[in-house]
């Protein structure tokens, strides 16, 4: 097969991980330039970091610099446009991997870098901004921003707590749960099954932030460690977000990387990408136990690059939740039995803020190094309530086809109205949930 000169290839990855015993973690803005380096480092390529056209980077939550890409840039002394997604949204790695392939692929630019870092774990401990951190600069803005803003829900949803993704994603998991017709006890077996499979991953990964396995039963006991969080999901059915953790991937053009010394072992070829959003407001989506932004996203990627998801060996779903995992499989036509993470997911890998995507297809893209010729592999990525939705298919083999990053069309059901607060309405619940106290009690 012909490789196109302007194939865009994964040819860096680079991770960092900054552990307790190891004393504070510096701020997010130095976590990323390192990464950086190291993804250069792994390219066996020295002058591609100083050969970037654009640093595109996912916001840190905890360290929100409105141009982060920029202090970067002097953190490596680069000259490079930057290019960041939305604030909030784990969807962004994803999203900025698709545009940037598929101006590689125009000619419109030879190579750039993906990063992102979170140090929540220094911050919370910290009590805020750590004293050592440089301050975020709010005023500059990037070059280019490929999302906008919103807020996750509207207010009705806020006045009955659903304020935050813990309180969302229980909401999706149980109506998952119903639609499937499994009890309360059979359906926290099952995802609590689910959960220890990626905790075995978790714990190969040398940057999983808790190398630990946990067996299905651990994850299910209430325990003072695993305590009920919010019904049915304990603490380990959780992300972990206080961790310290950065990633970056540069990805540049097959002519770039040959012009470069980039040895081809090390390339990963981007087959295509997807990006679609869900009905926003959580409570106004038809069905809680579908996504057809997800499914809009399988069909235009399995038509576009010729293949069907049994093609797809190696997985990475986005997995803040088990209710996430659930319904991308779903949608993708894949057996939840079947291995769903290379990372081990963000309750044991852990969940760096808008980065753990970032992570995530660094995981598939070593995976297809080591595998053997022909081997595909799909990285997926969620932002906000499964509300925005991007998925990338690798490989190390060439495309059959050039790069597409798409944005298909999403065949919504019509939206819920939702009734104004009163008295007098007859309804039937299609889901509930319990948030409870740090003691158990219910709140």
């Amino acid at each position: 097969m012909t490789t196109s000169d302007r194939a865009p290839v994964l040819v860096g990855l680079g991770e960092v991980i900054c552990r307790p015993e190891e004393g504070p973690a510096p701020d997010p803005s130095v976590l990323m330039a390192e990464a950086a380096r190291r993804a250069a480092a792994d390219a066996r390529s020295e002058a591609l970091l100083q050969r970037l056209d654009v640093v595109a980077v996912a916001p840190s939550a905890g360290w929100p610099a409105s141009d982060p890409g920029r202090i970067v840039c002097e953190h490596v002394g680069l000259q490079a446009r930057t290019l960041r997604s939305s604030m909030q949204g784990g969807n962004g790695p994803q999203l900025l991997l698709g545009a940037l392939g598929s101006r590689i692929a125009a000619g419109q630019l030879d190579s750039a870098v993906v990063c992102g870092a979170e140090a929540l774990y220094t911050a919370a401990r910290a009590g805020g901004l750590p004293p050592h951190w440089a301050a975020p600069d709010t005023g500059d803005s990037a070059d280019e921003v490929l999302e906008g803003e919103a807020a996750p829900g509207t207010a009705y949803e806020t006045e009955v707590g659903i304020i935050a993704p813990i309180m969302a994603y229980p909401l999706i998991e149980n109506a998952i749960a119903h639609a499937r017709e499994e009890g309360v006890a059979e359906h926290l077996a099952m995802i609590s099954e689910l959960w220890a499979g990626f905790s075995e991953v978790a714990a190969r990964q040398p940057c999983a932030w808790a190398a630990e396995p946990h067996t299905a039963a651990e994850i299910a006991q209430v325990a003072p460690s695993n305590r009920l969080v919010t019904h049915p999901y304990r603490k380990l059915h959780n992300a972990n977000i206080q961790v310290d953790q950065a990633a970056a991937v540069i990805v540049c053009s097959v002519e770039h990387a040959r012009a470069l010394g980039v040895p081809p072992e090390r390339w990963v070829f981007l087959h295509a990408s997807a990006a679609a959003t869900d009905e926003w407001n959580l409570s106004e989506r038809n069905r809680l136990d579908r996504s057809p932004a997800i499914a809009a996203c399988a069909s235009a990627l399995f038509e576009h690059a010729r293949i069907g998801p049994e093609d797809i060996e190696l997985i990475d779903l986005y997995s803040c939740f088990p209710a996430a995992v659930q319904l991308a499989a779903r949608e993708l036509g894949l057996d939840l039995r079947r291995p769903l993470t290379c990372t081990g997911g963000l309750t044991f890998f852990g969940g760096p803020g808008n980065n753990y995507a970032t992570h995530g297809v660094i995981a598939v893209a070593r995976a297809l190094r080591e595998a053997s010729e022909e081997t595909l592999g799909l990285a997926s990525a969620l932002g906000w309530y499964a509300t925005k939705h991007a998925i990338g298919v690798y490989g190390n083999r060439p495309p059959a086809g050039e790069f597409a990053a798409i944005e298909p069309p999403v065949a919504r059901p019509s939206p819920r109205v939702v009734a104004p607060a009163g008295s007098g309405y007859t309804a039937t619940a299609e889901t509930a949930t319990v948030i409870y106290e740090r003691d158990g009690s219910p709140s």
